[in-house]
C-alpha cells in the first residue's frame, strides 16, 4: 500500500533543543543542566499540593482549562475569552501556524527560537529571515521587510541572544505590521524573568487586533515537565485556536499546578533578585576567561561566543557533569556559540571553574 504524505511533512526537520535528553543519554542526576532556561529556583513549593490528591489522575481534565484561565484573567488583566491554554507554549505555536499561516509569507528575525520556522514551514509558509543580534539597532530595515497581509514572529526577550526590544520599538513594529494588514506573533515567554524594566505590551492588546502574545509557565514558574503555556489574542483568534486544539490538551495535574503556582506572588520576585545578581556574576566571570565573549542579556540566560567549537566544548563540559547548549543548530549562528542558563550561585561557580580549565 502506498501512503501519500504531504511534502511539507516528509521534508519536516525536527528542531533541536537543550535539556538533559538532548544529548541522547540516560538521565544523570549529577548533571548540572545549563542548557535549559528554566526558573533557577524551580517551581513554587505550593505546587506540591497538586500531587496530594492523585485520584484526579483517573478523571478527564477540563478541556478548556476554565479554572486556570479565570486565574490568568486576574493575573494578567486580560479577559478569559482572550486566553487559550496549551500543552506547553510550543503546542500553541503549531496550532497558530496551522490556523493562520497556510502558504503565507512569514518574516522571522534570526537567530531565534527554532520552532517558529519549523511550525510555519510545516504549513507550507514561505519563510524570510532577517539577521540581527539586536533588533533595536536594525528596526527601520526590519520594518521595511514586513510582508503585507502576512505574518511576522518576534521573541522578546530573544532566545538565544538575550537581547530585549524596548516597548516603544515593539509597538512601532506592531503598528507598521497593522498598517500592512500583517499579523504579529509575539513570544514573551521570558519577559517575566527580566529583572529590570517592563517591556511587555500586554496592556496594549486592545489597540491591535493583529497581535497575538505567547507566554509560558514552564520558564517563569519552573513547570517544564508538566508542559503548560498560554496565548493571548483578540476573541476571534482565540476562538479559532480553541476550536482546533486537541481535546483535553492539558492534564488536570498541570492545570492545578499552574493555578497554585500563579498564587505564589513571592516566587517571581525571589527569582528576579537571583537572576539579576547571578547573571552579572556569570557575565563578569566568564568574560574574564580568555577565549570567551558574553553578549549582554536582559534575562535568565547568556549567549557566549567561544574560540572552542561549541560541540567540542559541550563534550568537554559533559565530562564534568555540566551541560551547556550547543548553539550551532540556531539559524544565524555558527559553531562558536554556546548558551548558558543562570542557575544558583554554587552551580554557577562550578560552571565558571570548568570553563577556566578549557
Amino acid at each position: 500500500m502506498k501512503i501519500r504524505v504531504p511534502e511539507a511533512i516528509t521534508n519536516h526537520k525536527v528542531a533541536s533543543h537543550g535539556g538533559i535528553f538532548s544529548i541522547g543519554t540516560k538521565h544523570n542526576p549529577r548533571l548540572l543542566d545549563f542548557s535549559s532556561n528554566v526558573n533557577p529556583l524551580g517551581f513554587p513549593s505550593s505546587v506540591k499540593n497538586a500531587f496530594k490528591n492523585l485520584s484526579q489522575i483517573s478523571v478527564y481534565p477540563d478541556p478548556d482549562s476554565n479554572d486556570l484561565r479565570t486565574v490568568l484573567q486576574k493575573f494578567i488583566g486580560i479577559s478569559k475569552n482572550q486566553i487559550v491554554v496549551g500543552n506547553g507554549a510550543t503546542e500553541i505555536i503549531y496550532n497558530y501556524c496551522a490556523a493562520f499561516l497556510k502558504k503565507q509569507n512569514v518574516l522571522i528575525p534570526i537567530p531565534t527560537f527554532s520552532e517558529y520556522a519549523s511550525a510555519a514551514k510545516l504549513n507550507n509558509a514561505k519563510l524570510y529571515f532577517f539577521k540581527t543580534m539586536d533588533l533595536n539597532k536594525d528596526l527601520e530595515e526590519f520594518e521595511n521587510m514586513i510582508p503585507k497581509k502576512n505574518c511576522i514572529f518576534l521573541c522578546n526577550p530573544n532566545n538565544p541572544t538575550g537581547s530585549i526590544l524596548k516597548k516603544r520599538n515593539v509597538l512601532r513594529i506592531i503598528e507598521s505590521a497593522h498598517d500592512k494588514s500583517a499579523m504579529v506573533f509575539l513570544d514573551e515567554c521570558f519577559i517575566e524573568l527580566v529583572p529590570d524594566g517592563n517591556e511587555s505590551v500586554i496592556s496594549y492588546m486592545k489597540e491591535f487586533d493583529n497581535l497575538f502574545i505567547l507566554r509560558s509557565l514552564t520558564k517563569s514558574f519552573g513547570l517544564a515537565g508538566l508542559r503548560i503555556g498560554y496565548g493571548l489574542g483578540n476573541k476571534k483568534i482565540v476562538e479559532i485556536l480553541q476550536k482546533i486544539k486537541i481535546p483535553w490538551n492539558v492534564s488536570g495535574i498541570a492545570q492545578k499546578s499552574a493555578v497554585l503556582a500563579l498564587s505564589d506572588k513571592s516566587h517571581i520576585s525571589k527569582t528576579l533578585n537571583l537572576i539579576k545578581k547571578e547573571s552579572k556574576f556569570l557575565t563578569d566571570s566568564v568574560s574574564k576567561i580568555p577565549g570567551f565573549t558574553c553578549y549582554n542579556s536582559a534575562t535568565n540566560f547568556i549567549l557566549i561566543k567561544s574560540d572552542i567549537p561549541s560541540s567540542q566544548l559541550q563534550n568537554k563540559l559533559l565530562k564534568k557533569n555540566i551541560l551547556v547548549r550547543d548553539c550551532s543548530t540556531f539559524r544565524g549562528l555558527n559553531s562558536n556559540f554556546i548558551r548558558i542558563a543562570v542557575r544558583t550561585h554554587q552551580e554557577n561557580l562550578k560552571l565558571v571553574e570548568a570553563l577556566k580549565e578549557q
